[in-house]
Parts: structure tokens; sequence; C-alpha cells
């Protein structure tokens, strides 16, 4: 693998650890940066965005997941989280405020470019990775989703959260990232109606592909749209 243009963030304080996950990282063919403070990070992510992050939570200045909360602001890009903390509190939270993995130290350099690998598949997928165009056509003009060029019916609020989650397959959306996604529609919205409009999505997939399951519930977290190698034959 070897992508020059797919540009990684390394925020860490620790310049041992910065620079070998830059030297790992810089041999599997990633452009690489570094920052040492959690300062600032945000602000360089929206006006030079990288293609993925690898923020530490502990920072001086701000901590990770402050930087991590103020980036889900504006943006999407693909954020792991490294950290010392093995509490499973802070592994929650570090999700929650929309991290999209989370890598403990002590760790294998290789194992934290196994999983940027995965990312950069997400991001840059092959047509036999991308089932998801195959399977589900989305049409933003006419709020429309077809499964096999068969029409999805579904509710304004069904189309967008249907939409978000096949817009970035294996991302794990939090409640609220989707009742703030959706809040526009129904302003009376709550996390029970989110997972009561998931379930009503499940239904209407179950209808016309009953061998298909492709929203999976992230326990205490959210929810992400994957479809497993098994089913992107069907």
């Amino acid at each position: 693998m070897s992508d020059k243009s797919f540009q990684i963030l390394i925020v860490e304080d620790e310049i041992k650890i910065a620079e070998i996950l830059s030297d790992y990282l810089s041999q599997a063919g990633f452009s690489v940066s570094h920052k040492d403070r959690g300062d600032g990070v945000a602000a360089l992510v929206k006006s030079t965005p990288p293609d993925l992050i690898l923020l530490d939570v502990m920072l001086p200045g701000v901590d990770g997941l402050e930087v991590c909360k103020e980036i889900r602001k504006f943006s999407t890009v693909p954020i792991i989280m490294i950290s010392a903390r093995v509490e499973e509190l802070d592994r929650l939270l570090g999700l929650e405020l929309g991290a999209d993995d989370y890598i403990c130290k002590p760790f294998s350099p290789r194992e934290v470019v196994a999983r940027v690998k995965i990312v950069y598949r997400r991001q840059r997928p092959t047509p036999m990775e991308e089932p998801q165009t195959k399977l589900f056509s989305v049409d933003e003009d006419q709020g429309r989703i077809t499964f096999k060029n068969s029409p999805i019916e579904l509710t304004r609020t069904e189309f967008r959260l249907l939409s978000l989650l096949i817009s970035r397959p294996g991302r794990i959306f939090t409640r609220d990232q989707l009742l703030d996604f959706c809040a526009q529609l129904d302003q009376q919205a709550t996390d029970r109606v989110i997972d009561s409009h998931i379930k009503n999505l499940r239904k209407k997939l179950a209808r016309i592909a009953p061998e298909l399951e492709v929203i999976h519930a992230v326990y205490g977290v959210g929810y992400r749209f994957e479809i497993s190698a098994k089913e992107k034959d069907i």
C-alpha cells in the first residue's frame, strides 16, 4: 500500500512515540505531520484538513477529548484516540465525543498501522470494497434511497438517518450525533426517538432483504452502517 496523498496528523506530546508512529506510517506509504500540543489543532484541521488524525488524550494546552469535541463541530475526519488511560469510562467518552477508534498504550506500532489501513480502505475503497454503492443508491435531490434499484419507502427523518449512515460505512455515530443531524426535521426528537427510527429502518430493510443486516448497534454508544464480507455478493 502506498498513497502519499493520504494525510495523517499525529497529535502526540511524547516525541519518541510520535517519531515511531511517523516512521512506521511513512514506511507504509502515508504522508505524516505532527503536532505536540492540543491547542491550535482544531484550527489546523479546519484550515488544512487531514484524512485521519491520531489523537493522544493527555496533551498540553487542550486535552485530546476536548480537541475531538471541537473538531466534531465541523468535521467528520476519522479520529483514532491514543491513551494510557484504560478505564472504560474514558474509552466510551472518547467514542461518544465522536472518535472512530481507540488504542491503549502501550501498543504495537504495527497495530496502529493496521488500524490506519482499515480507515484508509474505507476512505479509498476499490470497486470490490464498496458494496454500498452496488446495493444502495442515495439520491439527495429526490430524497430517495434505492436497494438494487428498488426504492425504499422512507420518511424524511428515516431518509436523513440512512443516508448519513451509508455515507460513512463503518463509522460509529453516537445517538447525540444522529439526534443533532435530525433535529431540523423533528424538534421533539430524543434518544428514544432515534432508536425508534432505527428500529423502523431495520424492519423496512428486512422486508426487502431479509438476509441483509447493515445497521449495527454499538452498545452504549450508537450505530454504524456496515456490510459484512459475507453479504457483499447478495
